[in-house]
């Protein structure tokens, strides 16, 4: 019995130890985040670097990635109620409907992606189209589409299949099947149109073009999109480090292109991100000093 009375102050002890380390404010130990994620590449390649950066060299004990698989509006909706610290994949202006319903109940930071978008339905470059309109000259019976929740999923099918009198099927999956599916008949040279975007692997393993839409049936999403992040309200004041890291992470073309491969490669997000963090480790430099020195302030 004396024995567990010791025991017990013993933990008592070690537990009251742990608060005050934490309550100085010395670090960032303890500190937990909740990102939400979505099966697109550049997305799992961004959130997964956040991952790797903040507890490796910021001392956080848990960074979880909270995967939503079919619908985008769903994370915009878990930042703003509170669920979710950040989404780091938010397209303007493809985006810019869903942004509007939560409105100021997010805050929106600056774009991290310093490249130019691109977004379309795309062919393989064999196949000889440039233009949507051609498709039906093609033996392509079907368009391999990503997750049904995608503003791209909702125009194809509403907008640029009747405009166009495409006779192919839609067919509608996740990002991961979706790219399979392209493997495997682009290795075997069959006709067929999928959803192609940019920043993407896809682009330096596969020769494809992006098609014209004339008829401008996929509106505003094949524009040049900025890719940026959204925080909620009052993530500044209750995670200093945190914000700061997410506002000052900067990517370019080139490195985010090389990191998804890096992940595409390892079979491992995490084990993917650092073996690209042994060569680009000057990359994250100023974004790790921003979160540092905010927690110091």
């Amino acid at each position: 019995m004396g024995s567990m009375k010791i025991f017990g102050r013993i933990v008592a002890l070690v537990f009251l130890a742990g608060v005050l380390v934490t309550g100085c404010g010395a670090s960032s130990a303890g500190r937990m985040l909740t990102i939400g994620t979505i099966k697109w590449t550049e997305n799992e390649a961004v959130a997964n670097l956040t991952k790797v950066l903040l507890e490796d060299e910021l001392g956080y004990d848990d960074v979880q990635l909270q995967l939503i698989e079919d619908d985008p509006k769903l994370l915009f909706q878990g930042v703003a109620e509170g669920d979710l610290h950040a989404f780091q994949d938010v397209w303007l202006p493809n985006h810019s409907e869903i942004l509007a319903e939560v409105g100021d109940r997010v805050e929106h930071l600056h774009p991290w992606y310093r490249g130019t978008t691109r977004f379309s339905m795309a062919a393989p470059s064999y196949m000889g189209i440039d233009s949507i309109d051609e498709i039906n000259t093609t033996g392509a019976t079907e368009i391999y589409g990503i997750e049904p929740g995608s503003v791209i999923m909702q125009k194809i099918p509403n907008r640029t299949i009747p405009e166009y009198g495409l006779k192919q099927q839609l067919v509608a999956a996740g990002t991961p099947a979706m790219l399979l599916e392209v493997n495997s008949l682009y290795r075997n040279k069959e006709d067929f149109v999928f959803v192609a975007w940019s920043p993407h692997w896809m682009n330096q393993e596969y020769d494809f073009t992006y098609l014209k839409d004339p008829k401008g049936s996929l509106g505003n999403l094949t524009e040049p999109a900025k890719i940026s992040t959204i925080v909620r309200k009052n993530l500044k004041e209750d995670d200093p480090a945190a914000y700061a890291f997410l506002d000052a992470l900067t990517l370019t073309e080139d490195q985010i292109n090389s990191l998804e491969l890096e992940i595409k490669d390892a079979d491992d997000p995490a084990e993917g991100v650092k073996r690209w963090l042994e060569d680009n480790d000057a990359v994250a430099d100023p974004w790790i000093s921003a979160a540092r020195q905010a927690r110091e302030g």
